[in-house]
């Protein structure tokens, strides 16, 4: 079996390179030297906006190539900016164990910390940035980060709205900046295996996959909204969203079912809508119908706990997504895996360990016995000492190393991530609208819902623009 250039060992060996203490920084440091071309022997100098939850693990990942130099941090709460879990508000800490970042992670060079992401930005001695904040400041950070000439990997979902992923990718082609995006099943062996292999089952006429998580009855609770905490910069979090008071289940991490910061849909929906469409050749769905809504779950998010939303396409076959959080049963809803294609010849089984081919069973009035051999692929267990999800976007970060040097289009490259992400957002729109829209690809307009198309965008708070 062909192994990935490299392995989970390679990336545990890897780790030995980050073992010194860290220094403060002022957040005020800009130099004004351009950083020379990069060798193969050179550091990749890396700066980080957004280090909660997820950025804490691309961190983790980053810190395990030793081309890599961590050489700075922002982010909107200054204990993960700082790395220091003890100055994490103790109600976060009781409510989210899970959540909150561990930090406290050594460091062989001072990383040097900002307040504010501009002034990250306009660090000249940066070859790239991470960025992992919340979904609606993607778009903004993205497109400044390429216009400063950072390269950059940017956290999915890649957008919060359809508009905002079209402008990225404009920006990103009157550039030379490699930017690449995190939908880690790129960058896992099973898949890149299967879209290899797909081809066996035949025409795909259906494709299937769900998000099901239990929140009954209380979900992310309800509050009052109240004073932000003395360390979290609050107006900066909301960014270009309309102004709202703090409100304790919005920020960290639980914005994930408020409309305006990001969905269910796009949290986990888009990891298997881009997936699916890999594996199926589609760029896009030509038409959409979602239903569902707020029907269980007694809770302030504002998103639907539950949902089906059915993506057809011009080449005669559908995707078809489910979101379940008011249920339970995840690991029942396929007999293996994590998601589903069914085709003419066969049906597949895939997750991030490893595939099944099912041979097609027949119908009526057919003669045949089995059109193709049933197959299996498992990653071996040795190589997923950190779990399929940290091997799969350790291989993702590897390869943006690599195409920093080497200036070559990542494993997840904009536009991809862009096709992806966007069909999160038509599922959404779908449901806000509730009709079956029809989507012109090329243009990325409806073609029969005006009402639709003033949702493919929204106007910023002052000052924040794209």
């Amino acid at each position: 079996m062909k192994k990935n250039k490299n392995t989970r060992r390679e990336f545990i060996a890897k780790s030995a390179a980050a073992s010194a203490g860290l220094i403060l920084g002022t957040n005020t440091f800009c130099s004004t030297k351009t950083p020379a071309v990069l060798g193969p022997n050179d550091k990749i100098r890396v700066g980080f906006i957004g280090i909660g939850n997820r950025g804490s693990q691309l961190l983790a990942l980053f810190m395990q190539n030793p081309d890599c130099e961590i050489a700075a941090f922002c982010d909107t709460y200054k204990p993960y900016m700082l790395r220091d879990r003890s100055k994490v508000d103790p109600r976060y800490l009781k409510d989210m164990p899970g959540q909150i970042p561990t930090m406290g992670e050594k460091f062989p060079t001072t990383p040097v910390y900002y307040d504010d992401y501009r002034k990250l930005l306009a660090d000249k001695t940066l070859h790239a940035v991470c960025i992992a904040t919340p979904d609606h400041w993607h778009a903004i950070q993205t497109i400044e980060a390429i216009k400063a000439g950072k390269d950059v990997y940017c956290e999915k979902p890649l957008t919060a709205t359809i508009s905002e992923g079209r402008a990225m990718v404009n920006a990103q082609k009157k550039s030379d900046r490699v930017v690449a995006v995190g939908l880690n099943r790129r960058g896992n062996e099973v898949y890149q295996k299967l879209s290899k292999e797909i081809s066996k089952i035949g025409k795909i006429s259906v494709a299937r996959a769900a998000r099901i998580s239990n929140l009954f009855p209380d979900g992310i609770g309800k509050f009052q909204p109240e004073e932000p905490p003395k360390d979290l910069n609050w107006d900066m979090w909301l960014g270009p969203r309309a102004y709202r008071p703090y409100q304790y289940n919005i920020a960290p991490y639980k914005f994930r079912w408020w409309g305006d910061y990001s969905s269910q849909m796009g949290n986990w929906g888009v990891h298997y809508m881009d997936a699916i469409r890999w594996m199926m050749g589609e760029v896009a769905p030509s038409s959409i119908t979602a239903h569902g809504g707020k029907y269980v779950l007694d809770h302030d998010g504002d998103i639907p706990d539950t949902m089906q939303v059915t993506f057809e396409f011009a080449s005669k076959s559908m995707i078809s997504f489910s979101i379940f959080e008011a249920s339970s049963g995840e690991k029942q809803f396929f007999p293996y895996g994590e998601l589903e294609i069914r085709g003419t010849k066969g049906t597949v089984y895939a997750s991030q360990d490893g595939y099944r081919i099912i041979p097609a069973t027949k119908g009526q009035f057919q003669t045949w016995d089995k059109l193709i051999e049933p197959e299996e692929f498992n990653v071996p267990s040795a190589e997923l000492t950190d779990g399929s999800n940290a091997y799969a976007t350790g291989t993702l970060v590897r390869n943006f190393l690599d195409c920093i040097k080497s200036r070559e289009t990542p494993l997840c490259p904009l536009e991809e991530g862009h096709r992806s992400t966007s069909f999160a957002h038509l599922a959404n729109i779908a449901i806000k609208v509730g009709q079956r829209l029809e989507w012109d690809q090329v243009n990325e307009r409806f073609t029969n819902s005006e009402k639709a198309n003033e949702l493919l965008s929204y106007e910023y708070r002052k000052p924040w623009k794209l």
